[in-house]
This record gives structure tokens, sequence and C-alpha cells, in this order.
């Protein structure tokens, strides 16, 4: 049986650790191991509140999981991923549902675009001879925050309107 009120509590840890990346990425171009550890980490707690099964869902959770880092680990190794991204993707492949994950991948995907065109105008301007980095981790974390908005908040409301989280 899902415990509701932890499943919300885990969620806005959830959305604090995107936060967090996202600052972190745009002030450092860096996302910290810990926190992509922390957000990985705490996902069985998440899988515990949402009531999910070991088969198969949460065999479905660990093997999205398994093939995000396989294609980020190769985008990596061509140096079209930072390794903070490769592993921030996969640890919220470890939250969400396949279907669910997917959006996000789509949402993140079209925010990255928009972030790297809005970039590379904004470096041209200011004529940098650098190669232009991308805090690609923001992309990741709004895309994140976009799907929990959109997936988790609509079942809260109905919740609260219904007489409570529990």
């Amino acid at each position: 049986m899902p415990n509701v009120d932890f499943q919300y509590v885990l969620l806005g840890a959830l959305a604090i650790a995107l936060l967090v990346a996202a600052f972190t990425d745009i002030r450092r171009r860096q996302i910290d191991n810990w926190l992509n550890l922390a957000i990985a980490a705490t996902a069985p707690l998440f899988w515990w509140a949402s009531g999910l099964a070991l088969w198969p869902d949460v065999a479905w959770q660990l093997g999205v999981a398994v093939l995000t880092f396989a294609i980020c680990a190769g985008l990596f190794a061509i140096r079209a991923m930072g390794g903070g991204d490769v592993k921030l993707l996969t640890a919220l492949a470890l939250w969400l549902s396949p279907a669910v994950f997917l959006k996000l991948v789509v949402i993140m995907a079209l925010l990255g675009g928009v972030l790297t065109l809005v970039l590379a105008v904004w470096h041209k301007a200011r004529r940098r001879p650098e190669r232009l980095a991308v805090p690609y981790g923001v992309a990741i974390s709004a895309a994140g925050l976009w799907v929990l908005a959109s997936h988790f908040l609509p079942a809260a409301q109905a919740s609260v309107l219904t007489g409570g989280l529990g």
C-alpha cells in the first residue's frame, strides 16, 4: 500500500536536489557526485513509498536506468555529455516510470536545445573564442521538475481536495 505522505516528502527532496544540481551546474559547470548518489540512493525509498513490486516495477526502473547509463556513457565518451549529467539522468531514471522518464527525456531535449541556442547567441555576441560550455544539468533539472509537477502535483491537488494526503 502506497505511503502518500512519505512519497511527497521524497518528491520534495528530489525537487530540492534538482534545484541544487541546476544551480551548481550554472555556477561551476559541475554536478557533485554526492548529490547524484543521494538522488539514486533515495529511489528505493520512493519505490517503497509508492508500493512498487520488485517484479516487474522495480525491474523496469533498474532496466531503464542501466540503458540510460549505457547511452549517456557513450555520449560522455565522445564528449557530447558531461559526467555529472550522465549520473543525474541515470539517477532520475530510477525514480520515474518508463513512460514518465520518456516524457522527461523529450522535455529535456527541447529545453536543452533552447538553452544551447540562447547560450550560443550570447557566446557569439560576446565574441568568446573558447568552446561553448552548456550547463546541460539545467535542462535535465528543469525537465525533471516539469515532469514531477505535471505527473505528481495533480494527484496531490486531488488528494487535498478530497480530504488530505493520507
